[in-house]
């Protein structure tokens, strides 16, 4: 007697070191990164090394889980009922991203909107208010320390507007590698994917060199105030999220080299499209409120 499933198998994985892996990266990365910048001044302290340690981790972790994973994939272990929970994880993972992100626009949004126009004594007694800072100037960017530390505010045109061009740029040139994957077009497939893992490389390349410039020429650094702790901690984390879509597109691009996706069966791709048009619109939203407004 045979009987017939109306269900297909769901793979379920072995136990993983990859979580705990990732998890100790991630300690390494915030108090590597709140050592180094309680210790900007002065130089001090190991903060620098444990920081560069945990992002060395994560990267060890992204490689190895992406392994394990795509051996699992081109094994047959999975089914369309599993792809169905990649798509559910990889779109509530965006979800966490954008409200990650909501927090620090947030962040921005009161000590512009809120914060700044309180000091200058809006809804409060400014008479109190010029006792206290005589010269403050309620206007944004917030360039005047109370200390009297001034800095120069980072302009929208230059090194910030290229970088805006690259990504949206590389949005662009993901969509057509993804066009022809769907076409079965290997060959522009690895053109316009190849094309797009240089504009990401250029773009963190050209942050680096931004990053360089505010320090060295103008002042404006971790220091530099509510402007400048907000300016870091936007372009900062962003840069983090594009550093990763890189590797993730990288990833992507040596698999395509090795024969890897069908138009039927590309969800990998897919989901690392999907996280590289998330940081492009990110960024768009930061150039605008960050660097024009």
């Amino acid at each position: 007697m045979t009987t017939t499933k109306d269900y297909e198998s769901y793979y379920v994985p072995d136990q993983s070191k990859w979580p705990i892996v990732g998890a100790v990266a991630l300690f390494l990365i915030a108090v590597g990164a709140g050592n180094y910048v309680a210790n900007l001044d002065t130089g001090e302290g190991i903060g620098g090394w444990v920081l560069l340690a945990g992002i060395a981790l994560v990267i060890y972790m992204c490689f190895g889980w992406f392994s394990n994973v795509i051996n699992e994939s081109m094994s047959g272990k999975y089914s369309a009922q599993m792809d169905n929970s990649f798509r559910q994880g990889m779109s509530w993972f965006i979800f966490s991203e954008v409200m990650f992100f909501a927090a620090f626009f947030g962040a921005l949004f009161y000590a512009r909107m809120i914060s700044v126009p309180w000091l200058g004594g809006a809804g409060n007694n400014l008479e109190t208010f010029q006792v206290l800072w005589p010269e403050f100037h309620a206007a944004w960017p917030l360039t005047t320390t109370p200390d009297g530390t001034t800095t120069e505010a980072m302009g929208w045109s230059g090194l910030p507007l290229y970088n805006t061009i690259l990504l949206m740029t590389s949005s662009v040139t993901a969509h057509f590698a993804h066009v022809a994957l769907e076409q079965n077009k290997r060959g522009a497939l690895k053109v316009w994917l190849g094309i797009t893992v240089l504009l990401g490389l250029a773009f963190l390349v050209l942050q680096v060199e931004e990053y360089i410039h505010a320090y060295s020429s103008m002042g404006l650094t971790l220091a530099s105030g509510i402007y400048g702790n907000t300016f870091f901690m936007l372009t900062g984390f962003h840069g983090m999220h594009v550093t990763l879509g890189t590797i993730m597109l990288i990833v992507m691009f040596c698999r395509v080299l090795k024969g890897h996706f069908t138009p039927d069966n590309h969800f990998a791709f897919q989901a690392a499209s999907w996280y590289w048009h998330f940081v492009d619109v990110v960024w768009v939203l930061l150039f605008l409120f960050v660097y024009i407004l």
